[in-house]
């Protein structure tokens, strides 16, 4: 028997997100975030899963490189909304 305290539930990665547009793609980053990347290979931003008592929300981010943090641009319903927030703003 093991004496080894599991304090939290293990991480289970969601499927990516599909897009209807195929102007940019989702490269994985975490179980639960997505690099948004031009075709190009520029990096737009970052999606992130949000749980929420209705569903699953997407959050359309930036990173700040000054402060090693995420900006909030905005929390939305569909991927294809946050990702067209982050190609847009």
């Amino acid at each position: 028997m093991s004496d080894t305290l599991i304090t939290s539930p293990p991480e289970v990665p969601y499927a990516t997100p599909r897009l209807s547009s195929s102007k940019e793609h989702l490269v994985r980053a975490s179980a639960h975030l997505w690099r948004v990347q031009s075709p190009s290979g520029r990096v737009l931003g970052h999606l992130r899963l949000i749980p929420d008592p209705l569903g699953l929300r997407y959050r359309a981010e930036r990173l700040h490189l000054g402060s090693g943090s995420f900006r909030l641009v905005g929390d939305f319903w569909r991927a294809d909304d946050a990702v067209a927030a982050l190609r847009n703003g």
